[in-house]
């Protein structure tokens, strides 16, 4: 069934034989729409065409105390690589990265507190290096130590595994 857009019905008055308008019986004149076409085409998904997958970094995260058997609890998480620091990695997680008092003190990420350092057990080649804040920051600290937002892991090229040592307050 045809809508009617009233907006646009034009009375016109029908003509008699001598060329004057009939003004008593008004007709209704709709305007014709002109019909529409439409066409899809689409390609069938090729087994050829699959879109890679980004490249996963495996993480280990080492508590910073032992249990009461002696063995330190390790919690994983995966990641794309490049895509995220090491901070965000954790907090979405929920892996403990701060103690007692980084929980209150912390900078929120801007590379400040030092309350987010951990210590890098394997996989460093797989994280940026030290920015110029880690720099002057961990100056005096060993190589392997890194603040956890400042740390990017993987370059959206490499995959593989880091494992992290996360430190006890007293150590830092």
């Amino acid at each position: 069934m045809a809508a009617v857009n009233f907006a646009h019905i034009c009375f016109r008055q029908p003509e008699t034989p001598s060329g004057t308008r009939n003004y008593r019986k008004p007709t209704a004149f709709v305007p014709r729409k002109r019909p529409v076409s439409i066409s899809f085409s689409t390609n069938p998904p090729e087994s050829s065409q699959t879109i890679p997958e980004k490249p996963q970094i495996e993480l280990e995260f080492i508590g910073p105390k032992p249990e009461s058997d002696g063995s330190f609890p390790v919690e994983r998480a995966n990641a794309i690589s490049g895509e995220k620091l090491l901070r965000n990695i954790m907090l979405d997680n929920k892996i403990e990265l701060y103690a007692t008092y980084g929980k209150v003190m912390n900078c929120g990420g801007g590379g400040s507190c030092g309350t987010c350092i951990v210590e890098i057990i394997d996989g460093k080649d797989l994280l940026n290096e030290r920015t110029n804040t880690e720099l002057r920051y961990l100056k005096k600290k060993p190589e392997s130590w890194r603040l956890a937002c400042q740390t990017i892991v993987g370059n959206k090229e490499n995959s593989g595994k880091v494992v992290v040592q996360r430190l006890p307050q007293w150590k830092k």
